[in-house]
């Protein structure tokens, strides 16, 4: 079973995310602890783990969805997980603000600072991975063969 062409670049950029990531929650908890206390700690750490999550759900159900690469259903498993995943991140999205915006731990500048934050960090890094990744334009295609000449492997003419 072959593999998807654009599995290696969301590989990397969910690697790169978790790093910045962790990076960003390291300086936000520190940053949010200076600016507000443990409630500024625990909403600079909420605000960046929110954005890691979200942003990256799609990217890992497009992974997910690439393990059907080669089977006749692959198109509509593909748009089914993709469109889940999605609608999920949409569906807890909605409850986890409207969940947060009455906890009295919640400092509503600092979570929506490192909210911001995390989701330009997360953008900065799947642009960055995007135009360092080298991917051919005709990956995923196979060429037909010449029945007269065989499954050619050398490049002579």
């Amino acid at each position: 079973m072959s593999t998807v062409s654009s599995t290696p670049i969301l590989r990397t950029a969910l690697i790169w995310s978790g790093i910045v990531t962790g990076v960003l929650a390291v300086i936000g908890v520190v940053v949010g602890f200076l600016v507000g206390g443990g409630a500024g700690l625990v909403s600079a750490l909420a605000g960046v783990l929110a954005a890691a999550v979200f942003l990256s759900i799609t990217a890992a159900s497009i992974l997910v969805a690439n393990r059907w690469f080669g089977d006749p259903l692959y198109v509509p498993i593909f748009f089914g997980v993709v469109l889940g995943g999605w609608l999920v991140k949409i569906v807890v999205f909605v409850v986890a603000m409207l969940v947060l915006r009455d906890q009295s731990w919640i400092d509503r500048p600092v979570f929506f600072v490192a909210l911001v934050a995390g989701v330009v960090a997360a953008l900065v890094v799947d642009v960055v991975v995007m135009t360092r990744m080298r991917l051919p334009a005709v990956s995923d295609t196979t060429l037909p063969t010449d029945p007269d000449e065989g499954d050619r492997t050398d490049s002579a003419p």
